[in-house]
């Protein structure tokens, strides 16, 4: 059940250790005071401390399956191979940079982004790291077309399925994983980026290439990028099988997998606020980000009053291509504790829905979110 206005919600505090751990070699390389430490699995952001629709570097969420890895791009290759190519080619760095190139803006969010309100709204914990709002951030990627790197590796009529392997070894099946469909990889919008908001891509995001699949979860956006598998029958790993599945009464599952394979992320809106947040009792303008994978947002609504009345917010900056948006609203803010919910509409009509069937692994939560707000 969601709590009602001024229903005790629980606090969470970003997981129970907040420490920096000393290990060598580092998990990551940024600096991890600006986030919640989660760990090996990574660092997730703030949203308060978002300024502007784009985030920065040092600022972007990290996720990772081990730990981030520091690649000689001098030693660095990309290889494509599969019985769904003439021939396996091999791409260095310089290769890549004298294919067409393409700038494209577009959000990334982890799977399991508010994984941990499954616990806090429904009181089902589901496994995993227990991400709370900060496992997305929105970024301006320079790269090629994924589909011109097949192309140029002579990929067949009959290919199916796409193999994406990255270049971290610790990290399951000694590389991570992804498969997608021949349509989605030959879609022009599929990337593979080596640089971020103007920048060389960090270490953390995965220099030297990675790859950014608008839409999509982040999993499908495999970092260090090193081998591309292309094969005219459909391919099955843990990470479409077990794992980045959708596990629970309400799922039929797809071909070898446990469960519906996740593939496309979720509507959804969060408030740019701490949780919980403590305001003074006054006028305040609050604001929050807004992002779909169907398309552009049309709206953005929020309620003080548990859902009774929906007021419409101000969408507050411009969405670019596969960006989210920004919006902002008044709130009269009077001493005692209040609960704010936030619920995005797109083009399409698709809406943040009152529940969500819960899943083992936890992912794609997208209710409008109970935010608590104490007033002094």
């Amino acid at each position: 059940m969601l709590a009602a206005c001024g229903d005790a919600i629980p606090e969470w505090s970003g997981g129970a250790d907040q420490s920096v751990a000393s290990v060598e070699p580092p998990l990551v390389f940024k600096d991890p005071t600006p986030f919640i430490d989660h760990g090996q699995a990574g660092l997730e952001a703030r949203l308060e401390l978002q300024t502007g629709s784009i985030t920065s570097n040092k600022q972007f969420f990290v996720r990772n399956n081990s730990r981030s890895v520091d690649l000689d791009i001098e030693r660095w290759s990309l290889v494509i191979e599969g019985d769904a190519v003439d021939e396996g080619t091999e791409l260095r760095f310089d290769d890549i940079l004298r294919l067409p190139q393409r700038r494209m803006t577009s959000y990334l969010e982890c799977a399991g982004n508010h994984r941990v309100m499954f616990d806090l709204l429904q009181g089902r914990a589901a496994s995993g790291t227990q991400w709370g709002r900060g496992a997305i951030g929105n970024a301006e990627w320079t790269g090629v077309s994924l589909a011109d790197v097949l192309t140029l590796a002579g990929v067949t009529d009959d290919a199916v399925s796409v193999l994406l392997i990255g270049l971290d070894p610790e990290s399951p099946e000694g590389g991570f994983r992804r498969v997608m469909t021949i349509e989605k990889a030959m879609h022009p919008d599929t990337l593979l980026v080596h640089r971020m908001n103007g920048e060389a891509l960090p270490r953390d995001h995965g220099f030297p290439l990675r790859a950014i699949v608008p839409g999509w979860v982040g999993s499908s956006q495999i970092k260090w990028l090193g081998r591309i598998a292309v094969s005219a029958e459909p391919q099955w790993t843990r990470n479409n099988t077990t794992s980045y599945v959708l596990i629970g009464d309400e799922y039929e599952p797809d071909g070898e997998a446990d469960g519906r394979v996740v593939t496309l992320q979720s509507i959804k809106s969060a408030l740019a606020l701490p949780w919980p947040a403590r305001l003074s009792a006054t006028r305040h303008q609050l604001a929050g980000y807004a992002h779909s994978p169907y398309g552009e947002i049309a709206s953005v609504e929020w309620s003080d009053d548990a859902g009774t009345t929906w007021h419409r917010a101000r969408l507050a900056s411009r969405q670019v291509e596969y960006g989210w948006v920004q919006f902002a609203f008044e709130w009269n803010a009077s001493v005692g504790e209040h609960t704010i919910r936030t619920r995005a509409t797109d083009m399409d009509g698709n809406t943040q829905p009152e529940s969500v069937p819960f899943n083992e692994k936890g992912y794609l939560f997208n209710q409008p979110l109970p935010h608590p707000i104490s007033v002094a």
